[in-house]
C-alpha cells in the first residue's frame, strides 16, 4: 500500500517512522507505504487484517496475526499461503494452531503439490477487487489512524458486499458488479 511517491514526500509525512520501503514483486517496483496482510476465508470475507511496516518479514508478521488470532483458529484449518513461508519452522508453527500450510512448491524443493495457480488466482482476485474496485491504493490517509480508518473502510465494503451476496444467493460471492456504479 503505497502512502508517498517523492523524496519530499516521505521526509515531511506524518507516517515516517511508521511506513517504510518495500518492494512490489507484482508492480515490479519499489514503494513507501505498508504491507497489507490479510487472513481470509475462502469466498474472499476478510477475517483479520493488519498493517505493517515493509521492512518486517511476511512470516514474522503472519505468525503474530495467527498468535492474536489463536482463540478463532480450528483444528484442520488449511491455510493457504505463498512461497515466502517455505520453512520447517513456520510449517511447525502452524501445525501447533492445529492448521496446515498448503503452498507452492519451491525450484530448490521436491515436488510436492506443484504450483496451484488456481487457487493463487483466488488470493489475487481479492486483492483486485480491494486494489481496484474498492481504490485502495488510492485511499489517500495522511496519518496512520487515516490509513488505518480508510483500509478499514475498504475491508468492511468487501465483507458487507460478500455477506450481501450471500444472503441474496448469488452465485458469485466476493462480485461487486452489482455496487460498481
Amino acid at each position: 500500500m503505497p502512502c508517498a511517491t517523492s523524496r519530499e514526500t516521505v521526509e515531511r509525512s506524518a507516517l515516517a517512522g511508521h511506513a517504510g520501503y518495500g518492494y512490489c514483486k507484482s508492480q515490479h517496483r519499489y514503494f513507501w507505504g505498508f504491507r497489507l496482510y490479510v487472513l481470509a476465508a475462502p469466498d474472499g470475507l476478510p477475517v483479520a487484517w493488519c498493517l505493517a511496516t515493509p521492512k518486517l518479514g511476511e512470516r514474522e508478521v503472519v505468525a503474530a496475526m495467527l498468535h492474536h488470532e489463536r482463540e478463532r483458529l480450528r483444528p484442520g484449518l488449511l491455510i493457504l499461503g505463498d512461497k515466502g513461508f517455505a520453512g520447517r519452522d513456520f510449517h511447525q508453527l502452524i501445525a501447533g494452531y492445529g492448521a496446515a500450510l498448503l503452498r507452492p512448491d519451491r525450484a530448490d524443493e521436491p515436488r510436492r503439490v506443484g504450483s496451484l495457480g488456481r487457487v493463487r488466482q483466488w488470493i489475487e482476485s481479492t486483492f483486485d477487487t480491494l486494489k481496484d474496485q474498492l481504490g485502495l491504493e488510492r485511499h489517500g490517509g495522511r496519518s496512520l489512524a487515516g490509513v488505518w480508518v480508510r483500509v478499514a473502510q475498504r475491508l468492511l465494503a468487501l465483507a458487507a458486499c460478500i455477506w450481501w451476496n450471500w444472503q441474496t444467493g448469488q452465485p458469485r460471492k466476493r462480485s461487486l458488479v452489482a455496487y460498481d456504479h
